[in-house]
């Protein structure tokens, strides 16, 4: 079993950002004008999932909530790695509405305003 977790967007080259630049991901394929649709995969080529992020012309209805979460289990390294791509791009973390997430990783907002935890717990 694979898994996408596909997310429309006006925010397109700004997820890629956050997403490669400082989550450290990599775009693994795109497409443009596919039935009006551009697209993005980021992931990793060796793992069975990937995020899947489009626009087109019409804009999305997101209503993210404190408890949608993305959460990335790393390793230590990777960890300290990220906290400070998250620093040099003036990203502010923002409180876990859930404990758990505050005492075990770092939150942070992603472009579309979704909350993405980076964690080393679960690795």
């Amino acid at each position: 079993m694979k898994l996408r977790v596909a997310r429309h967007t006006t925010n397109l080259q700004p997820l890629i950002k956050f997403y490669t630049s400082v989550l450290g991901l990599k775009v693994i394929g795109n497409f443009k004008d596919h039935a009006g649709y551009n697209g993005v995969f980021i992931g990793d080529k060796n793992s069975n999932w990937h995020l899947e992020f489009t626009e087109s012309e019409e804009a999305p209805n997101h209503h993210p909530d404190d408890d949608d979460l993305l959460v990335f289990y790393v390793s230590d390294e990777q960890y300290q790695i990220i906290a400070k791509k998250i620093i040099t791009n003036n990203i502010e973390a923002v409180a876990a509405k859930n404990p758990y997430w505050t005492d075990n990783g770092i939150t942070i907002l992603d472009p579309d305003g979704f909350r993405v935890v980076i964690s080393v717990t679960g690795v």
